[in-house]
């Protein structure tokens, strides 16, 4: 599906949108993710991705934010656009994974569960 990019225009990257986002203080959270949003005034949505040290370590932070981005890219179609969203994973989360091998439970928290939670809380914006 070539249509289903996620392009560098489409990604928060610079600290100031990121700021920007978080100072509206529009948010959902549920067990696994927070979701901060904000209207950005483009016709496409944008995606920041912010995960903790909490989290585990870098192999597990990475996929995390890894499954996050492809939830973004597959669900598109279906969200609305001209809205800046920042993804961080829960605090609840966190706490979770402090008792557990930190790989293995990235490696176990599967893009149907990530996608099922972004979807829920990207549901009636």
């Amino acid at each position: 599906m070539r249509h289903l990019r996620f392009s560098k225009r489409q990604r928060l990257l610079k600290n100031s949108q990121f700021k920007t986002v978080l100072s509206h203080r529009n948010r959902r959270g549920n067990k696994l993710l927070t979701l901060y949003s904000a209207p950005n005034g483009l016709d496409y949505a944008r995606l920041g991705v912010s995960v903790g040290r909490s989290c585990g370590n870098a192999i597990a932070r990475n996929r995390l934010k890894r499954l996050i981005r492809e939830t973004f890219r597959q669900s598109q179609h279906v969200r609305a656009s001209g809205h800046d969203y920042v993804v961080m994973v829960s605090s609840q989360w966190s706490k979770r994974t402090k008792k557990l091998n930190q790989a293995h439970l990235a490696q176990k928290t599967g893009l149907d569960q990530i996608k099922q939670a972004f979807t829920d809380l990207t549901k009636t914006r």
